[in-house]
């Protein structure tokens, strides 16, 4: 029974860092190069728009990679990995609602044209960081697993 609750919680564990890492991919790589080329300057209001929409899951997701790491960790005898990789992830829980509760606001409110272009920049290269942290976090865990075999 303890082998099972384990691999629902790994299992989670998966899916929140798929959703997580792999939105800021879908965003990074994706929608705002394909939103840049046909919306130009517009491009910025359809990004808003996906914003609201994935904050909420990234949210969710970064609860559900904390209870279940939680758990998870109590079973992993890597604790010098784990530590390398909870501080990764730390960094990228921080710049994630630095983000969403610091900067997005500050955008919103931004007057001069060359402020709010500033920030904007800002932002997305919070999203690069966040993009790196997180290849480094699953490097990590693929190191994790290769050294529990």
């Amino acid at each position: 029974m303890r082998e099972l609750i384990l691999a629902v919680f790994y299992w989670l564990h998966l899916v929140a860092t798929v959703i997580w890492i792999g939105g800021i991919t879908f965003i990074l790589f994706i929608a705002m190069p394909a939103a840049k080329q046909v919306l130009g300057a517009e491009a910025g209001k359809l990004m808003g728009e996906i914003s609201k929409r994935f904050t909420p899951l990234a949210n969710y997701s970064i609860i559900f990679m904390i209870v279940t790491g939680i758990a998870l960790t109590s079973s992993n005898k890597w604790t010098w990995v784990l530590i390398i990789k909870h501080a990764l992830v730390s960094g990228m829980v921080a710049v994630h609602f630095y983000r969403g509760l610091v900067l997005a606001p500050k955008i919103g409110r931004a007057e001069a044209v060359s402020q709010k272009i500033f920030l904007q920049k800002l932002s997305l290269n919070l999203i690069k960081v966040n993009f790196c942290l997180g290849m480094a976090v699953l490097f990590f865990s693929g190191l994790t697993s290769a050294l529990y075999r």
